[in-house]
């Protein structure tokens, strides 16, 4: 890869998606049948999917793209991705470049972690609520669950106004890769106080995996030494991964913000940007 064409944020070049990349999208796009008859012909997919990447790295509105910047009028690119985001690319997407970090450097599959960011907004339909860290100003959660060196295996998104508790199963479930069997590989499951509840116990203990939830003390419960697990005798930083990785998806400005309206599609722009995390990953370490 030349430096030119690297991948890493402070060198992104907004315009153009990389070449590797592209190798590995086009193989998720469906097929389409040639056109027959008269009619103007049909757009390149290179180029609506640079025009797709500019708009997650700016968060421009769809319509401001300009035509001449990519050969494609903007109402172009908004459809088409309309349309692969209804037949499932994205997430096919997400799939493929998580296999391809397994290929080039194994995902680590024995410690991973969730954790939260919420972000403003405030043109949402669905997905979304009032931020009670924001005043009760309209925002959004973003979930990301990672492997031990902070590359994201699965994405979920909730209203601000959602406890964290209730997005550890739907984490889990969507996981883009197979897991391998609990019984040859140990697998741990960290996360911060928001999710030391019953329930995401139980749940964590039934996908098999060994619970590593920070204690969050109960009211009039006394105040004593923490003991976070058995045998251990101090939490390891583990956690601090996620957090990083939610850093990445925060430097693209439309995750940074929802200007999305729907949020399926703002699924979409994380599952492509988790991708690009996958890709940068699998090249860089």
């Amino acid at each position: 890869m030349d430096k030119q064409d690297t991948t890493k944020p402070k060198n992104v070049d907004y315009f153009h998606v990389p070449d590797e990349l592209w190798a590995e999208i086009k193989l998720c796009l469906p097929e389409v049948p040639e056109r027959q008859g008269p009619g103007h012909p049909r757009a390149d997919d290179r180029a609506v999917w640079n025009g797709i990447w500019y708009h997650l790295w700016t968060g421009c509105q769809w319509k401001a793209i300009h035509v001449n910047w990519f050969g494609v009028c903007s109402s172009t690119i908004h459809e088409r991705f309309q349309t692969w985001r209804k037949a499932g690319v994205f997430e096919a997407i997400l799939r493929r470049l998580a296999n391809y970090y397994a290929e080039h450097r194994e995902i680590g599959r024995e410690w991973q972690s969730i954790d939260s960011k919420s972000v403003a907004a405030p043109l949402a339909d669905d997905a979304s609520g009032r931020n009670p860290t924001d005043r009760g100003k309209q925002g959004s959660k973003i979930h990301p669950l990672v492997d031990e060196r902070g590359a994201p295996l699965a994405v979920h998104v909730t209203g601000a106004n959602e406890h964290d508790e209730w997005s550890a199963d739907d984490l889990i479930v969507s996981i883009v890769v197979d897991r391998p069997d609990p019984q040859d590989v140990e697998q741990h499951f960290c996360a911060d106080k928001g999710y030391d509840y019953d329930d995401v116990h139980e749940t964590v203990e039934q996908a098999h995996y060994v619970p590593h939830i920070k204690h969050r003390r109960r009211r009039n419960e006394p105040v004593v030494e923490e003991c976070p697990i058995p045998g251990e005798l101090r939490y390891p930083a583990r956690r601090w991964v996620v957090e990083r990785t939610l850093g990445w998806l925060n430097k693209r400005r439309a995750i940074r913000t929802r200007w999305a309206k729907s949020a399926a599609n703002w699924l979409a722009l994380l599952q492509f940007a988790s991708a690009h995390i996958l890709f940068n990953m699998a090249i860089y370490g």
